[in-house]
């Protein structure tokens, strides 16, 4: 059954309801390191014990990862919000449930096998040793328990520089695995990070000669940063994705479908909607419906205008507008808006600054297109050739599949929220880490791993 905003409201009520309200607690010192290199020998030597541990040893610390998760979901969430200024509790505390329920761990750490006349021969999955893991302040703690339940299945141990915007919460998440995992009978130190992370630290970590991986999830500096680094780098950097709803779609279910995707935790997810392009013939009423029923607000031109002065400041990005909610945008031009107000909504051309620029707050650009195909192509050009995310409202087959080949992104959502590519009212598993730059798409435990063929010529081939 679809998932919509009443029932998700719903899902946040009854958790917060189960939840005593707490306050952001001290960070504890598990994984918490003065100096990088120091971190990174303690991870050398934790990744020993890790590499040597049974598959069910793993999955024990997984599990009681899991379950911390769930119990720490409302603090991860409320640390987040007071940290960075960005989100809302209620959605992030779906979000930590989510990774809780649905990050994959040592199931994904599969063998093949060829069994024949002249013998046998496996391709085993191992680790790579010990990971370092560049973090955003987007989902500092999500992006943090997700690597590290995907790197530790596979063997690893990692090595975090996260956001220093984001430190407190992400030294919560550390020091909770480091927890879960001295809870289990493993080591501590599975996860490690410095107390004061900076750029320096980030540089040790990137040329220390005992990390042979690189994961970057953050914008596309950080990503350039890692490939350039020398070092097998999976990079999962910027997106803007389009929705599309052409004249087959369910106009009605579009609106809703996208309003909530676009405001779901105030459009900081990298997968969210960020612009629609509509065919003319029902741009009309797909803003009715977001205007009526989905408690989106119509902005002038002059309030564009405003907007645009005030988010993207000297034409960047301005870094106190991301991640807050429509009514406190709009404020910060002067406007006081319904305190439903859940989107700012207006049409106008791809090359609108609010549309094609990449914002992560629920400012949503509607553009005109001529049919089906001009849809497409202006599409494909918001997205930038990031190769993210893409969505599409439609029911015609032959539209989904032309417009799947065109934008080919790792991620592409049809008749639904895009939060459902994450496994929330979809199907699949989740991941904060979406490699779109690098190939990997939605990582998991498997990407953290190495392919190790091992042959056994004439012998063992009992059939």
């Amino acid at each position: 059954m679809p998932i919509n905003e009443n029932m998700v409201q719903t899902i946040v009520q009854e958790v917060m309801a189960k939840m005593q309200i707490a306050e952001a607690p001290t960070t504890g010192k598990h994984g918490v390191f003065n100096d990088m290199n120091e971190a990174i020998e303690a991870a050398k030597k934790a990744q020993k014990i890790v590499r040597a541990m049974s598959m069910d040893q793993r999955e024990k610390i997984i599990s009681i990862i899991r379950k911390k998760t769930h119990e720490n979901a409302e603090i991860f969430a409320r640390m987040g919000v007071s940290e960075t200024g960005m989100g809302n509790v209620g959605d992030k505390i779906l979000k930590h449930h989510l990774v809780a329920d649905k990050t994959p761990g040592t199931e994904d750490i599969t063998t093949t096998a060829w069994s024949g006349d002249r013998g046998l021969t496996l391709i085993e999955m191992g680790p790579f040793g010990v990971i370092g893991a560049i973090t955003p302040t987007t989902n500092p703690s999500e992006t943090i328990l997700c690597n590290t339940i995907g790197m530790l299945a596979g063997g690893n141990t990692v090595v975090f520089n996260p956001h220093p915007a984001a430190i407190k919460t992400s030294l919560y998440a550390i020091n909770m695995l480091n927890e879960a995992s001295l809870e289990a009978g493993g080591p501590d130190n599975i996860a490690v990070s410095c107390a004061k992370p900076t750029m320096d630290t980030s540089a040790v970590m990137m040329k220390h000669k005992d990390i042979p991986l690189i994961a970057a999830t953050g914008g596309p500096g950080v990503v350039t940063a890692v490939l350039s680094s020398g070092k097998r780098g999976i990079g999962a950097g910027a997106g803007n994705p389009p929705a599309v709803v052409d004249d087959t779609a369910d106009i009605r279910k579009a609106a809703q479908d996208i309003v909530n995707g676009c405001t779901f935790d105030n459009n900081l997810p990298c997968i969210a909607e960020k612009e629609v392009v509509a065919v003319s013939s029902v741009v009309d009423e797909l803003m009715h419906y977001m205007l009526t029923e989905n408690d989106c607000y119509l902005a002038s031109e002059e309030e564009q205008r405003k907007l645009t002065e005030t988010v993207l400041q000297g034409g960047r990005l301005n870094r106190k507008c991301v991640g807050r909610d429509a009514k406190t945008l709009l404020s910060m031009i002067g406007v006081t808006a319904p305190a439903n107000t859940r989107c700012i909504i207006f049409e106008g051309p791809k090359e609108h600054p609010l549309i094609s620029e990449e914002l992560m707050m629920p400012i949503l650009g509607i553009v005109r297109a001529k049919d089906f195909d001009d849809a497409v192509e202006q599409a494909v050009w918001l997205e930038h050739g990031n190769r993210h995310s893409a969505h599409i409202h439609s029911k015609n087959i032959d539209n989904i599949t032309k417009y799947a080949k065109a934008i080919d992104t790792a991620i592409l959502v049809k008749n639904a929220p895009s939060y459902a590519a994450l496994g929330f009212g979809g199907e699949g598993y989740c991941t904060f880490t979406i490699a779109s730059r690098t190939g990997e798409g939605l990582t998991s435990a498997s990407t953290f791993t190495k392919r190790r063929r091992c042959v056994m010529s004439d012998s063992l081939c009992i059939r």
